[in-house]
């Protein structure tokens, strides 16, 4: 039997794709594939790049790893990919099929020429758009809540592709970053609310947006700034220019993309992902320490994390738990048997840091708490003689709707149990997570702010900054990001 969803897999909420375009080189498709490279962790199931020589527009979109359709092996591809500007996507899926008519970027000839599309985030009201468009004859080649985009693009009267833009824009909602391509001109924008992020970089003579720095730093280009929330930058021959042509409205950015989804080596928002990780970490120990003899991490997420639990609580730091990095997401298992193996196909104990010793496990989140369950039993089989487990995340309570694969509020743990029975379900002495105060203070905030809060932590705290058209009744209406529809 084929999975192509590990049964090991590392139960963490997965973000849903890496956006990336440059303008204004002659390797403009080479250096969008080193960044998707760089960007690989925010979606590993397809992969897309359209490149522009101001005439032609040239497409290349496959399933799978950025470097299996951008390798080496694919020279001819990249080839193919001429042009002086260029963008790119690369995807996590949802569950059900996954389809290359569903691979962005999305591209078509429109009544002013070509335009290409990518999108980082989720509208939650692109099913009810879309069933209007559809009433009115548009016809649809993909299940995305992308493609609405691109229809009401198309449908606008207005005079320039940024009104145009501008237009569609304003009758959607959601939490998202776009990066859209015309013929001279790339064209990048966040939500109102700057739920999801992008960057401004350059290099040489040419300018770069990509969701995160480290995107930038694997190609030696230099950051300039991060996109404000609501703000629209257009880059042409003349530069780059700023707009603001959205309701200002306060930032909400997603705190977890510092707990998890960010590289830990990117800058995101003026802070240093790995910096706040260990300050989370540090305040955890402060609000949940522990008589221990050590501190291991859950590899590879928890690592930071488990350095500032360490040092704020002057225990040892070990590596207890090594990952294999070898394991794939998709791979063949033949028996029951070999599937109850479990997780030691990804995650191994390390018996002389663990036998005998009391010991603090740091994650970032536990979801469905099968991966945790799985990890406490490995290292109690490797002789500690206690476990604890920490989390640098308060409990995730609650669904996203903004562009992250969230199980069903009913799969969520935290939604069901307790701390204390969560705690006897995955097998641990204690359990405790970082309060929600305690997060916004290692943010460098006093606590959060129940007026105005400075991050969306919906998924802690069920408080949705953005309507949720879609979402009627406890179930979810939206449009799949990556699935064939139901």
């Amino acid at each position: 039997m084929t999975l192509t969803t590990s049964p090991y897999d590392d139960d963490h909420l997965h973000e849903e794709c890496a956006i990336y375009g440059i303008f204004g080189t002659s390797d403009a498709a080479a250096h969008t594939a080193l960044g998707l490279h760089a960007l690989q962790h925010r979606g590993q199931e397809a992969a897309g790049i359209v490149a522009t020589d101001g005439t032609t527009f040239n497409v290349h979109r496959g399933l799978g790893h950025v470097g299996e359709n951008f390798g080496e092996d694919n020279q001819e591809v990249m080839d193919q990919l001429v042009g002086h500007s260029a963008i790119g996507h690369t995807r996590y899926s949802t569950t059900g099929e996954t389809a290359l008519r569903n691979v962005q970027p999305l591209f078509a000839d429109l009544e002013f020429g070509g335009f290409a599309l990518c999108h980082n985030g989720n509208l939650t009201n692109a099913l009810q758009v879309r069933e209007g468009l559809v009433r009115q004859g548009s016809i649809f080649q993909s299940t995305m809540d992308t493609e609405v985009i691109i229809h009401l693009i198309a449908r606008s009267r207005r005079a320039s592709v940024v009104d145009r833009l501008v237009e569609a824009m304003n009758q959607v909602e959601g939490g998202y970053s776009l990066i859209c391509m015309s013929k001279d001109t790339l064209i990048g924008l966040r939500d109102p609310f700057g739920v999801r992020p992008l960057v401004l970089g350059k290099i040489g003579d040419a300018y770069i947006l990509c969701s995160e720095t480290c995107g930038l730093d694997i190609i030696g280009a230099d950051f300039v700034r991060d996109i404000n929330p609501g703000e629209l930058v257009v880059i042409d021959a003349k530069g780059v220019r700023s707009f603001f042509p959205f309701r200002p409205r306060p930032s909400r950015f997603c705190i977890f993309e510092y707990i998890y989804f960010a590289r830990p080596d990117s800058m995101v928002e003026g802070h240093s992902v790995y910096a706040a990780r260990k300050g989370i970490g540090a305040e955890l120990a402060n609000e949940s320490g522990v008589d221990a003899d050590v501190v291991v991490p859950v590899p590879d997420s928890g690592v930071p994390a488990a350095i500032g639990y360490a040092e704020a609580s002057g225990l040892p730091f070990e590596l207890g738990i090594i990952r294999n990095h070898y394991v794939g997401r998709t791979f063949i298992q033949p028996t029951d048997k070999v599937r109850h193996l479990g997780v030691k196909l990804k995650h191994n104990a390390n018996r002389g840091q663990l036998e005998g010793k009391r010991v603090i496990l740091v994650d970032d989140s536990i979801v469905r708490g099968t991966t945790s369950t799985k990890i406490v039993e490995m290292v109690r089989q490797a002789g500690a003689t206690e476990v604890h487990m920490r989390i640098a995340s308060p409990p995730t309570t609650h669904s996203c709707f903004y562009g992250v694969d969230t199980p069903e509020r009913s799969k969520l743990l935290a939604a069901q149990m307790s701390v204390e029975e969560m705690a006897e379900k995955i097998g641990v002495d204690s359990l405790a997570f970082i309060s929600i105060d305690g997060l916004y203070r290692a943010m460098g905030e006093a606590a959060r702010n129940n007026d105005v809060p400075q991050f969306c932590d919906a998924c802690f705290t069920g408080d949705y900054p953005i309507s949720l058209t879609d979402y009627t009744g406890g179930r979810t209406r939206q449009l799949s990001l990556l699935a064939e529809a139901s």
